[in-house]
């Protein structure tokens, strides 16, 4: 017969249990919620106030309002303005702004005499979700941009299709393949998801194993614990980052600009980083469920808020600066910029600094934690 008493006492200890594992409540709370922020806030396909770089040659009332209509669309935030061709191709090369316009010096001129001047807007197209609703809307743009300057004798001008013609030129991904964009981001990606769990489940299972007790009770410091532990698995990132990079280019057919010398010192400070922080989740775990717990809940947000799946520039400011502090965010950026763009180290720096931080931060304080278990 059964027995409802049993069942409820059953069920009783299984609540009891389940309330004292706070990681597991915790996640069991937070992982909804926070996807719900994400998903309901911080997520946007149509990101709008996108930074833009000008170069206006021609200071006429024409110039001026063509800017005052990309501005009014909300899509561009004008934010730089450039001197000369040079200035705006590092600009967009360095990943500073998303757009470049250029206003030719005689635009005035040609929009008087009807002679379908040409304005040319750059786009860095390495995020094709990104720049994509902006561009369309610049497709519109010659029809209103104009509409309260062109009157009296200029007013046929205005009648005409278009007063003037918008020239998209895509950079760095023109035919807006969305391989070329999600398939380097998988080297982050994979990266940190199996090196993060699989050094943390590594160290957990020695614990769990009595291991890790023998390997306390040797002179052995933190550091030198860490390294030998850590060293491996630097090479089985490497591995996994190379095999990622040839197929994406044997099967994806995704460019290789160049830009090595930044590919290969962002790949070990990330791969480091990732390694540190697997550590560090080692040692607060229990056992290689919480570990794997733990993993899970830097994995997802490293996902969304990284720019992996949805534009980075799209999502709110606060989201910008949550996304600005996982590292995935910047070795999405040295990734991308190095096999679309080919750029050098110099280039590279903001996001090389902010990984090398990462990896002091981490692996600081899984030595500080380590020597706490120590104790």
């Amino acid at each position: 017969m059964i027995s409802m008493s049993r069942i409820l006492a059953v069920l009783a200890k299984e609540f009891t249990q389940l309330m004292r594992d706070r990681l597991t409540y915790g996640m069991i709370v937070g992982i909804p919620v926070i996807q719900l922020l994400l998903f309901g806030y911080a997520i946007n396909s149509d990101p709008k106030h996108l930074p833009t770089a000008v170069l206006v040659q021609d200071q006429g009332q024409f110039a001026r309002s063509v800017l005052g209509a990309m501005k009014n669309s909300e899509y561009f935030d004008l934010r730089y303005t450039a001197r000369s061709p040079a200035e705006m191709h590092r600009l967009i090369e360095r990943g500073d702004v998303q757009f470049a316009v250029t206003i030719p010096g005689d635009f005035t001129r040609r929009v008087i005499r009807r002679d379908n001047p040409q304005i040319l807007v750059e786009a860095d197209a390495s995020d094709p979700s990104a720049t994509g609703p902006a561009a369309s809307a610049l497709a519109s743009l010659p029809q209103y941009a104009l509409m309260h300057d062109l009157k009296g004798p200029l007013a046929t001008a205005a009648k005409s299709e278009q007063s003037f013609e918008v020239v998209v030129q895509r950079r760095y991904n023109p035919e807006s393949i969305t391989a070329y964009n999600i398939v380097p981001g998988l080297v982050a990606t994979i990266l940190s998801l199996t090196l993060v769990i699989m050094t943390a489940l590594g160290m957990t299972r020695e614990v769990e194993r009595g291991t890790m007790e023998t390997l306390l009770s040797t002179p052995l410091r933190p550091l030198e614990v860490m390294i030998g532990k850590l060293t491996p698995y630097v090479m089985v990132g490497l591995i996994q980052a190379t095999l990622i990079i040839t197929l994406a280019r044997l099967l994806f057919g995704v460019p290789m600009a160049g830009g090595w010398a930044a590919l290969i010192a962002g790949l070990l400070l990330f791969i480091i980083g990732s390694l540190s922080l697997g550590f560090l989740v080692s040692t607060i775990a229990r056992n290689q469920l919480q570990a794997m717990q733990m993993g899970f809940f830097y994995f997802l947000p490293s996902i969304l808020l990284s720019g992996f799946l949805f534009p980075f520039r799209g999502m709110p400011e606060w989201a910008q600066w949550l996304g600005s502090i996982i590292p995935v965010t910047h070795m999405l950026r040295v990734i991308r910029g190095s096999m679309l763009k080919g750029i050098g180290l110099g280039d590279a720096l903001p996001s090389l600094g902010a990984l090398a931080l990462f990896v002091l931060i981490v692996a600081t304080l899984a030595i500080k934690q380590y020597r706490t278990t120590l104790d």
